[in-house]
């Protein structure tokens, strides 16, 4: 995998299709902006629509952290439209309101590290991408299991806080939890007081 947390997040650019329209966007139009970039196999497949829809039911919760939400796949523009017009008891998405790009080219799979070449689609990968375009979280899932959208709101809360307050989050921090200054002091009076 040629990325790396902490560097700057591969660019990107390509045509999606937002609600039932097509539109070109690249990683710029987001700058300001917190990007959970996720990668899914293939449209018209089994685990990607529950996934995609999922994010799609919380997309206002991302919305209010300031984050936008874009899925990408290997499939044509054409695809994504019909796929995202389908009815969700066809298999379909029903209307999901964040871009799908459409990688057909497989560069941006490549780029992000997680394009099966043989195969020709693209693993579960998701990426946090911070305002400043630096990714500060990814993870890659094999293609039969699916991502929990309240964990990546989660990482997304946690890397704010700490970017916000200058604290590093803990193990299992939620939002509202004590965050630790980060000193091996403050680690271990968190620990003694957390695990008595």
């Amino acid at each position: 995998m040629g990325i790396q947390v902490g560097s700057p997040a591969p660019d990107f650019a390509g045509e999606a299709v937002v609600g039932t329209d097509f539109k070109n966007i690249k990683l710029a139009d987001f700058k300001g902006k917190w990007v959970v970039l996720f990668f899914y196999p293939l449209d018209f497949t089994f685990v990607c629509p529950t996934e995609i829809v999922a994010f799609n039911d919380h997309l206002d919760e991302f919305k209010k952290l300031n984050t936008e939400v874009i899925a990408a796949s290997v499939d044509s523009k054409f695809s994504h439209l019909a796929w995202n017009q389908m009815s969700l008891d066809k298999g379909g998405l029903g209307g999901v309101k964040f871009p799908l790009l459409a990688d057909l080219t497989k560069n941006i799979s490549r780029d992000y590290g997680v394009l099966l070449e043989q195969g020709g689609v693209a693993l579960r990968g998701l990426f946090l991408i911070d305002p400043d375009g630096v990714l500060q979280h990814s993870t890659i899932n094999a293609l039969n299991v699916g991502r929990n959208v309240k964990e990546t709101l989660r990482v997304v809360k946690a890397f704010q806080f700490s970017k916000q307050h200058g604290e590093v989050c803990p193990a299992n921090w939620e939002e509202g939890a004590e965050a630790i200054k980060p000193t091996a002091a403050s680690t271990g009076a968190y620990l003694a007081k957390t695990h008595k």
